[in-house]
């Protein structure tokens, strides 16, 4: 128990019905004679580390992950101290069950499974009165806010009103890692509709039943969306969440200069797969300027973390020309150009010159499948990020491993049903040799008498640090500066104990450390580029350290 003193006014069971408030059993005696909890609770007070411990011991009694997802998502809903309080005490242990990858089925399944709502759901219905709605949300400062459209969820596509899970559980971590305090976090669901047929056949279906608007009508519900978060939570940072590719490109792009914003998919993802990929630079032993890569799928988050990779390479001192030239990044059609009929608008930052293919000495018109590529420019590594399975075959690996000592491979694609090889096989295609990167977890695999273990690149080791540096230094944008700063601070909370492990990324037990790392960083590099509304800390990294949440309880009092 704190020694931090509130004074409350609900009483008996208004308080025990108010998550933010309520302790459950560890209501003291003093605190249940004034707040007429008597005969309302059992006689025992419990401690919150004995309810901790409680909690634990009914979660590992659920068998299934989805049931114990439901277990506490129910306790959030119920006691959001005792929540917070568990998760961070075992972050590493529950962040699969209340983020990726047991939300993907809670998404699916969220209205037959729907047990009491949680933030926001704005329809086009809505439209004008949004500000009716977030006044009456917000009734503390506002610090983040993820929102989704629920078109682009995870690697499942359209999920309608369900993709609420989304952002619930992104802010889950954002308190848990971040260090948010709860109240400052507000998660969204913008339902335009959805086209997912079986969705729109349920009799349970929650959502609002008509397919999606369409692009004017959209377009017009996102401003007046973005227009009511800046006045109801002013210098609040809004994250982009599971929009579709073009979508999430065309938001970004429109609105990153009229609040702080970032996009998940696009620059969290670029973010942790950069900094993964300055650990496997390290272990290969080999500067980044040089390298060539590939990044397989053009999609947002492909799309994005090549666009980093060109940034950082820029940092570096490149131009961007020399810097486009390093990084190749291929859809179904192979090669992306510049000269494609119907090219994307998105995906026009990342096409490459015919020119520089013939340099290559390529035909721009011939075959430009990743095999033909890589082998003509000597690619060494690999960046997985397409949904395909089977879209990174044996020989390219087999190639890499010719021409480089240590091929890095990195097979980021979610769920890993959908990974472009398995990462026991991209082992055992390179004898050995190639460091291996994931996005969804893989057991380890014994190989010629070592053991592989691989780093999972998560973007729970970036947004939380993003979003807490942002919001601390009230950043007026979020910059490719801030992000490159994010992703290098990642890097450099890789202790040596976890590089010796053959880790690439910390510890994920750490996060909390990671996300101060980050939020720092973050700050120091907004502060430099005139982007903070705020004065730089003398000491960045404790002040945001000292900042972050420490879920206890409070001693009530009457107000």
């Amino acid at each position: 128990m704190s020694n931090d003193v509130r004074r409350v006014t609900k009483r008996c069971e208004e308080l025990l019905r108010d998550p933010a408030l309520n302790k459950g059993s560890a209501f003291t005696p003093e605190e249940r004679a004034a707040l007429g909890l008597e005969g309302l609770l059992p006689p025992a007070v419990s401690s919150l580390e004995g309810q901790i411990e409680r909690v634990m011991n009914n979660l590992h009694g659920k068998p299934k992950p989805l049931e114990q997802y439901i277990y506490l998502r129910t306790l959030q809903d119920r006691n959001e101290t005792l929540f917070h309080a568990t998760l961070i005490a075992y972050l590493e242990e529950l962040a699969p069950i209340v983020y990726t990858p047991t939300v993907g089925e809670a998404v699916q399944r969220f209205s037959h499974i729907f047990r009491g709502s949680r933030g926001l759901f704005i329809t086009p219905e809505n439209i004008g009165h949004i500000d009716r709605i977030l006044s009456c949300a917000v009734q503390d400062e506002v610090g983040i806010i993820v929102c989704t459209d629920n078109e682009g969820i995870l690697g499942i596509g359209d999920q309608g009103v369900g993709g609420i899970g989304i952002p619930i559980g992104k802010l889950a971590l954002y308190v848990a890692a971040g260090g948010f305090p709860p109240s400052a976090c507000l998660p969204i669901s913008l339902d335009v509709g959805t086209d997912n047929e079986e969705l729109l056949a349920d009799p349970v279906y929650l959502g609002l039943r008509r397919r999606r608007l369409g692009d004017e009508e959209y377009d017009a519900f996102i401003n007046a969306f973005v227009e009511g978060v800046k006045r109801n939570c002013p210098g609040a940072i809004l994250q982009w969440e599971d929009f579709s590719r073009e979508r999430a490109w065309e938001n970004l792009e429109r609105y990153r200069d009229e609040l702080p914003s970032f996009n998940d998919d696009i620059q969290g993802t670029a973010a942790v797969a950069h900094a993964g990929l300055l650990g496997a630079l390290r272990r290969a032993e080999r500067p980044l300027i040089g390298e060539r890569i590939a990044v397989i799928g053009a999609g947002a988050s492909g799309v994005g973390v090549a666009s980093a990779l060109i940034a950082a390479l820029q940092a570096e001192g490149l131009s961007f020309q020399e810097a486009s030239a390093q990084v190749m990044v291929f859809d179904r059609r192979g090669l992306v150009l510049t000269n494609r009929e119907s090219l994307s608008g998105y995906k026009r930052r990342i096409a490459h010159d015919p020119e520089v293919v013939r340099e290559w000495g390529l035909d721009p018109e011939g075959d430009l499948s990743l095999p033909t590529v890589v082998a003509a420019t000597r690619a060494g590594v690999v960046i997985g990020l397409s949904g395909q399975p089977g879209a990174l075959p044996e020989e390219v690996v087999r190639m890499m491993a010719e021409e480089h000592e240590r091929p890095i491979v990195f097979v980021l694609s979610n769920p890993s049903s959908k990974v472009e090889a398995h990462p026991h096989d991209v082992v055992r295609w390179s004898d050995g040799r190639a460091i291996v990167a994931v996005g969804s977890p893989f057991e380890p695999l014994e190989h010629a008498g070592f053991t592989h273990r691989f780093s999972q690149v998560n973007n729970f080791y970036a947004f939380p640090g993003i979003g807490a540096g942002a919001w601390l230094s009230r950043a007026r944008r979020i910059s490719d500066g801030m992000l490159i700063a994010a992703a290098q601070a990642i890097h450099g909370s890789l202790t040596d104990e976890d590089f010796a492990q053959g880790l690439l990324l910390p510890a994920s037990a750490r996060l909390r450390v990671v996300a101060a790392d980050v939020a720092a960083s973050v700050m120091q590099a907004a502060a430099e580029e005139g982007l903070a509304q705020r004065d730089l800390p003398a000491d960045p990294r404790a002040f945001a350290a000292n900042w972050q949440y420490r879920a206890r309880y409070e001693r009530y009092i009457p107000a």
